[in-house]
């Protein structure tokens, strides 16, 4: 694995907090990635998640398209989001690395944070948007800036539509698994860890699409109802970090430990919080087919070794979480325009075809879906660079 083209870690005067900025490839000079606040974020840790940034983008690459690929960047601030402190530590840290994210990093929400606060955060930073390095590759910087803004307003049965974009591409990561294993989608069974942005939205899809949402987790604990949870009713108790009251369970409902989703009586487990939420001890738990990665590094690679000698296939973020980005920039560049059918359309065509490339690939090759994302990123980087170049 080659090194980033940038690494650093930047230290808050006022409270002694630790943030970190990695941009791991450019391209046409500009690299995009999410910044992330949490308790214990590392450096390796943000390392890891801009090298899947790379990835990510060489897997949207569409040579007919609008959107120009960028390079891989990512951002953590080990804080509690919580944490009285934790707004100023986010404006402190956004002033000190604004050159970066004015000249070459586009960034936004990302665990922890909302696309609100990184934007309110931004401006007091003196930034004037979190993805302006980005806007000197734009035909007509105006209209794609008002066409991203419209995105952002638009709601659908009360949620933002750019909430709603990265659970629906999860959700459709998962459906072409079941489509290709001829598993029927009704009564399909899932566990979800997290019901947050990611979490949520995902939970929503796939209820829609008559899957059984049998378990959900959060800060609290576990909920838990083998018939089946009432996925609306969860999402409209959450307060913003994704907790749910739990004075909004059903009569069925049960309140389980904390890592009970991990065992639950499920086809399909959905991780949409933390990273490293499975190693090789809790792995022994889980009796899910798939897991599907809806957060960045949930599985432990020790731990993904052990699920695929168990016959567990794990469905790697790079390609399942993608969509939030992607759709960004499909709608920045003006593949799609801010209207909620058009970009669900565009998300799951572009969802369905990557992920079943990806499962055609691991079949084709002997491996796992991981090694074969891999593989195709690793195919289409060169050509991303011989078209665009890196620093032009």
């Amino acid at each position: 694995m080659t090194e980033p083209l940038l690494a650093l870690t930047w230290t808050d005067h006022v409270t002694g907090r630790q943030g970190h900025v990695v941009v791991d490839r450019l391209v046409r000079g500009v690299s995009s990635g999410g910044l992330r606040m949490r308790e214990g974020c590392t450096l390796d840790e943000v390392r890891g998640l801009a090298r899947g940034m790379t990835m990510k983008e060489a897997l949207h690459y569409n040579p007919d398209g609008k959107y120009i690929p960028l390079g891989g960047a990512k951002g953590g601030i080990d804080c509690d989001p919580r944490d009285p402190r934790a707004y100023g530590v986010l404006v402190r840290f956004l002033r000190a690395v604004r050159p970066y994210i004015e000249a070459m990093w586009t960034t936004g929400e990302d665990l922890g944070l909302t696309q609100d606060t990184v934007d309110r955060a931004a401006a007091e930073a003196g930034l004037v948007s979190c993805v302006q390095a980005v806007y000197r590759l734009l035909d007509d910087e105006v209209t794609a800036r008002r066409r991203l803004t419209d995105a952002f307003a638009v709601e659908v049965d009360g949620i933002g539509l750019d909430e709603l974009a990265g659970g629906c591409g999860v959700a459709e990561s998962v459906l072409v698994a079941l489509d290709r294993a001829g598993a029927a989608r009704t009564g399909t069974r899932v566990s979800v860890q997290g019901l947050g942005t990611m979490g949520g939205a995902t939970a929503r899809f796939l209820a829609r699409a008559g899957l059984r949402i049998v378990a959900v987790a959060d800060v609290k604990g576990t909920i838990a109802n083998p018939a089946g949870l009432d996925v609306e009713a969860l999402l409209a108790a959450r307060d913003a970090y994704g907790s749910v009251d739990r004075a909004a369970l059903g009569p069925g409902d049960r309140e389980l430990p904390g890592d009970a989703w991990l065992s639950a009586d499920a086809d399909v487990l959905v991780p949409a919080a933390v990273s490293y939420a499975v190693d090789t001890a809790n792995q022994a738990a889980i009796t899910a087919r798939w897991i599907v990665e809806a957060a960045n590094m949930p599985v432990l690679p020790e731990a993904e070794e052990l699920l695929a000698r168990r016959g567990v296939t794990v469905l790697p973020d790079v390609v399942v979480n993608s969509g939030t980005n992607a759709w960004w920039w499909w709608t920045l560049f003006g593949d799609i325009g801010a209207d909620a059918d058009e970009a669900f359309a565009h998300i799951r065509r572009s969802m369905r075809e990557l992920t079943g490339l990806t499962l055609a690939r691991a079949e084709a090759d002997g491996t796992t879906p991981r090694a074969a994302a891999h593989a195709i990123a690793a195919d289409r980087l060169p050509v991303i660079a011989d078209r665009f170049g890196r620093y032009a």
